[in-house]
């Protein structure tokens, strides 16, 4: 197999070279390649990746491109400073669509991307000053000879590397939790809204370069390269080339770019008729491709050719600072007559009970008690119906988790919540993402690799705490279950928090690995940790915790001691059934 950077230092080869070995024609097929794949590269940060359905990314490629035509052509500016400008305006008109279109979910979100994208097409269609449906004509060219080419390739591949590092850093776990993970990505302090309104805008801005490229290489714009039609081959690209990898890119707008030319020669001379035969020809194609590679190109051939890259660590990195934890018997946590209904159905009702700093407080009852509902009313995930939960005397009810998180309280989920995907090192290194500042660009530079090695290396101690340091690169998903929530426990130790909330912690673990867990939390509390702790094995909460709160039906039915509450005759009759 070949490693990742000789594959990359080959296409690089093969582009810079390409125009000196073939036909003109073809290097103007590149040079169609080169601008499609920056649009297509954006929808992959922002489709496949952050999972924001966008079929109107051609829109912010028309602005740019008529930006500069209608400067340049009559004002006499210049094309580098319409450059910046039509990027200005693109950066603005994004943050004002996505300010409104990330607000909505499910089917709605991409129907207002068609919606403002054929809005914005007849605007550019009907207003005197874009040359309503003629265009603009005599565009001034930036370059001559190959000297376009080199110019398109040395941007496309300038942002496939940033959006590659990007992606390989700690605002890249983020974004990459947004699809499937965002409840998760909240819960350890990132801030998914603004996320994918910074996502929303790299896409933009990415449309906008090429927009620009476009109008200077083409030096004719028209409303006909920005319609409805353009922003679904774009997106077509990046599906079919893989819309969660960032070269998928790239092998889509190659394969879409160069089939839709092969069809339309060959179609038309095939069955003896003119017309555009070849989308027919070429929607059946895409289907049975997608009917055989759903994720796309780029993950096959990745498989087939391209050895597995592992995440370097540096066990010499210097240690991430450590929070002051509250010192021991200080009220840390208390809920004062918490409620929760789901339509009818009240599964917290008026529930009162505090926790002190560094104890192991159990939260024990029936199926259906409550618990986790409980949980998530702390942690911000569900909004409290009335009461009070505060932290260290802080009313922390109607924070957001992000914010919660940022107090110091880290969680495991009742269903594992983590992303498949990723090697445990990465799901795990998630959890530090308030352990760390550097944002989006740095990343994109580079710029940010001591305090990445830092995380990381964070990281990798607490997988080895959880024994699973054999597992380090492994993905998360093909562990067995009661690995995965180790990995959980792992992910909230890297968050160094104050208050650790476990959910049903030894689901799935033998009993040996419940002696080792029982272990660990015994450490933690001893260094200062309090731990909330929800758990169904009697056994190990009886010789775990320092006080237990008994729910039923969710209300409190008992607090105390474990002597004491094994003893207490309701809680026998709501718990065991009768049954002693």
């Amino acid at each position: 197999m070949i490693p990742a950077r000789a594959a990359l230092a080959a296409f690089v080869a093969f582009i810079a070279t390409a125009p000196l070995f073939l036909p003109e024609f073809q290097v103007a097929l590149l040079d169609y390649i080169g601008l499609a794949t920056l649009i297509s590269l954006g929808l992959v940060l922002l489709t496949g990746v952050a999972g924001v359905m966008s079929f109107g990314q051609q829109v912010f490629a028309g602005i740019a491109a008529y930006t500069s035509a209608v400067l340049t052509t009559r004002y006499g500016v210049s094309p580098w400073l319409t450059l910046l400008i039509g990027l200005a305006i693109v950066a603005a008109v994004s943050l004002f669509l996505g300010a409104i279109t990330l607000r909505l979910s499910g089917h709605y979100l991409p129907i207002s991307t068609i919606a403002w994208g054929i809005a914005i097409y007849f605007m550019f269609g009907n207003l005197e000053i874009f040359g309503k449906y003629t265009g603009v004509p005599d565009v001034p060219a930036l370059a001559s000879g190959h000297a376009m080419y080199y110019l398109i390739w040395a941007a496309a591949l300038a942002l496939l590397v940033a959006s590659s590092n990007l992606l390989d850093s700690r605002s890249g776990r983020a974004i990459r939790a947004l699809r499937f993970r965002a409840v998760m990505a909240e819960s350890f302090g990132v801030d998914t809204a603004r996320l994918k309104a910074v996502v929303f805008l790299y896409a933009a801005l990415f449309a906008g370069l090429s927009g620009w490229l476009y109008a200077h290489y083409l030096r004719f714009v028209s409303p006909s390269a920005f319609n409805v039609n353009a922003g679904i081959e774009y997106l077509f690209m990046a599906v079919i080339g893989g819309a969660s990898h960032v070269w998928g890119a790239v092998i889509g707008a190659s394969i879409l770019t160069l089939l839709k030319e092969w069809l339309k020669g060959l179609v038309p001379s095939g069955i003896g008729a003119s017309g555009n035969y070849e989308i027919v020809v070429f929607g059946v194609l895409m289907m049975l491709l997608l009917h055989r590679a759903s994720a796309g190109l780029a993950p096959v051939l990745a498989r087939w050719a391209i050895a597995p890259h592992r995440r370097a660590i540096a066990p010499q990195a210097a240690p991430l600072p450590r929070r002051a934890h509250p010192a021991a018997g200080v009220a840390l946590l208390e809920v004062r007559k918490a409620s929760k209904r789901f339509g009818g159905l009240v599964a917290v009702r008026e529930l009162s009970f505090g926790m002190r700093a560094g104890e192991i407080l159990g939260l024990i009852g029936p199926n259906g008690a409550g618990k986790s509902t409980m949980f998530n009313l702390i942690t911000g995930v569900l909004p409290s119906d009335g009461g009070e939960i505060l932290f260290l005397g802080e009313r922390i009810d109607g924070l957001a988790p992000s914010q919660i998180a940022r107090r110091a309280i880290a969680r495991t989920f009742q269903h594992v919540n983590l992303i498949g995907a990723m090697s445990v090192l990465e799901n795990v290194a998630l959890g530090a993402h308030l352990r760390g500042r550097h944002g989006t660009l740095r990343a994109m530079l580079r710029a940010e690799r001591a305090e990445e090695a830092r995380l990381l290396a964070e990281a990798a101690r607490q997988v080895e705490r959880v024994a699973l340091g054999a597992h380090l690169h492994d993905a998360a998903g093909s562990l067995p279950l009661g690995q995965q929530r180790l990995v959980e426990i792992a992910r909230a130790l890297s968050a160094d928090p104050a208050l650790l909330l476990l959910d049903e912690p030894a689901a799935g673990l033998r009993y040996a690995e419940k002696q080792v867990l029982a272990a660990l939390l015994r450490r933690l509390r001893a260094e200062g940790m309090s731990i909330l702790l929800v758990e169904h094995d009697m056994d190990f909460v009886m010789g775990l915790v320092d006080r237990l709160v008994v729910m039923d039906f969710g209300e409190k039915l008992a607090e105390g001691l474990p002597q004491a509450i094994q003893s207490d005759p309701g809680v026998v009759e709501a718990y065991l059934g009768g049954v002693a």
